[in-house]
């Protein structure tokens, strides 16, 4: 982004490679490490850099800003975990503050995340011995109050899991006031630990899995009939059911019950309210692709149109904007998201490369490491896409040579409007007596002085190659589909810090 407000200061430094780059300021730091941060289960971790390095830049910003990014990145760009350790340490921080009520409150999102933050919060205070949660900071427990008349019976008990704090726990310490009678049964029977046991594909199948059969083929045939139940129920979520393709595939279920599964799969509706990260999608792809059933083209296909779906909303480019799109594919991006996580960087510069690709009309894409090549692809098949692109990264090698997609741009005297760069950040010259990426922009800028540079950091270690302040260089971050919202906002001269200092705290 182009911040007018960074400080005036010297604001040079190195990244990791010990190339040039330029500090930002600690609210941009922020939301750059906030929206690229896989923690999931880490976040239980302390040591985690990541994590440290998150709870000492809240300390730097202003706590009506680090209430309105958690809510951002939780309802915006659908993070779970890391809105939760902003609103505990915002609690922290500003301790009495009605922002923390309204942080938790809105971060809170499923019924399980009100025991998620409290676990987090007996970490984060360093509560031990048996009562580990006797004291919880007043606006927290307004916040998880309020959180507790959001759910029903059946959320409850779906999210009913034996982990170190339980919802019994939470609500014997949080005190919720019942909104109606209803209300006030459901509270009991969390208190009785005695919530009905819900119908979910986790229930029916571990039920199904403890009973014996007279062989393996009564077996397969009862999970086959058990699973056509689950589908034609529709009670299992969008993210469950792509969770399970490769089980439903591999049970043998019948052509019409897999043609309801690629409908739900394929519905506008149900992609829409999902809210997937775009690198689900992948994920579900790339389990499928290798499957031997003669039915996994057609699922496939449902995922491809899933994916076009997710990409409408977002404002593309016409004939008269002149854009290319180049993916980082440098071995600093083939890093896992999270410890657990099998989702690399890589992974996500190409399928939000692709996605950007599928939305503009007048377009040149291609992937750079040592080198930069031009692989142009069509605009459908977005997921075939990024598996194409797979499948020849180590034709580029695995330096970070973004410069030379600019410099490209200078060898052939192609005017452009817009280039994007989808990387870590990390980019420097291989041949180091060369000049920088800066230098190769600035060179740029003199034959196409309109032209503007979208730096899309999916990594967020805190510095950019160029100073964000000027010669049209912006600095977008993070993982969803949602940074081409804040692409939008950036051409209308705004930034990520902007909007979500716009965002209001309800």
């Amino acid at each position: 982004m182009k911040f007018n407000f960074l400080s005036k200061l010297n604001n040079a430094t190195v990244n990791y490679q010990g190339a040039k780059a330029y500090k930002i300021t600690p609210e941009t730091e922020l939301y750059t490490a906030v929206v690229t941060t896989g923690l999931n289960d880490s976040f239980y971790e302390l040591g985690d850099n990541r994590l440290e390095r998150i709870k000492k830049l809240i300390s730097q910003c202003d706590p009506e800003f680090v209430a309105r990014l958690a809510v951002y990145a939780r309802t915006q760009m659908h993070l779970r975990s890391v809105p939760m350790v902003l609103a505990v340490e915002l609690a922290k921080a500003a301790s009495g503050t009605s922002a923390v009520s309204k942080t938790v409150s809105n971060v809170v999102q499923r019924a399980d995340e009100i025991c998620e933050l409290l676990a987090y919060y007996q970490l984060a205070n360093a509560r031990t011995g048996t009562k580990k949660l006797n004291r919880l900071s007043k606006q927290v427990q307004k916040g998880l109050a309020v959180s507790f008349n959001k759910f029903d019976e059946y959320q409850f008990a779906k999210y009913n899991r034996s982990t170190d704090v339980k919802l019994r726990d939470a609500l014997f310490l949080v005190h919720p006031r019942a909104k109606d009678d209803n209300q006030q049964a459901v509270f009991n029977k969390i208190a009785a630990d005695a919530l009905a046991t819900p119908y979910t594909w986790e229930t029916e199948l571990s039920a199904l899995g403890q009973q014996r059969f007279e062989s393996p083929a009564a077996k397969a045939a009862a999970f086959k009939t058990k699973w056509e139940e689950l589908i034609a129920s529709k009670k299992m979520g969008y993210m469950a059911l792509m969770r399970n393709l490769r089980n439903i595939l591999d049970a043998g279920v019948s052509v019409a019950h897999l043609q309801m599964v690629c409908n739900y799969l394929a519905s506008p509706t149900a992609v829409a309210t999902s809210k997937q990260l775009p690198f689900r999608f992948l994920s579900a792809y790339r389990e499928l692709k290798g499957h031997n059933s003669n039915f996994t083209s057609m699922v496939l296909d449902a995922l491809e149109d899933a994916v076009m779906h997710s990409a409408k909303n977002i404002r593309g480019f016409g004939y008269n904007t002149s854009v290319v799109i180049a993916c980082d594919v440098s071995g600093s991006m083939q890093q896992p998201v999270s410890k657990k996580s099998t989702v690399q960087l890589y992974d996500i510069g190409l399928m939000l490369g692709m996605l950007m690709q599928s939305r503009c009309k007048n377009v040149v894409s291609g992937m750079f490491g040592n080198t930069w090549k031009i692989i142009n692809m069509p605009k459908r098949n977005v997921l075939a896409n990024v598996m194409e692109y797979y499948k020849r990264e180590g034709e580029v090698g695995y330096a970070t040579n973004g410069y030379l997609v600019i410099d490209d741009l200078i060898r052939r005297k192609l005017i452009v409007d817009k280039v994007m760069l989808f990387t870590d950040l990390q980019l420097y010259n291989s041949n180091m007596s060369g000049y920088s990426f800066e230098v190769y922009w600035k060179r740029y800028k003199a034959i196409a002085p309109n032209a503007k540079l979208y730096l899309f950091d999916l990594a967020g270690h805190g510095a950019t190659p160029l100073d964000i302040r000027q010669n049209d260089v912006y600095l977008i971050a993070g993982w969803s589909d949602k940074i081409f919202d804040i692409l939008d906002s950036v051409g209308n001269a705004g930034s990520a810090v902007e909007k979500i200092k716009a965002l209001e705290l309800q």
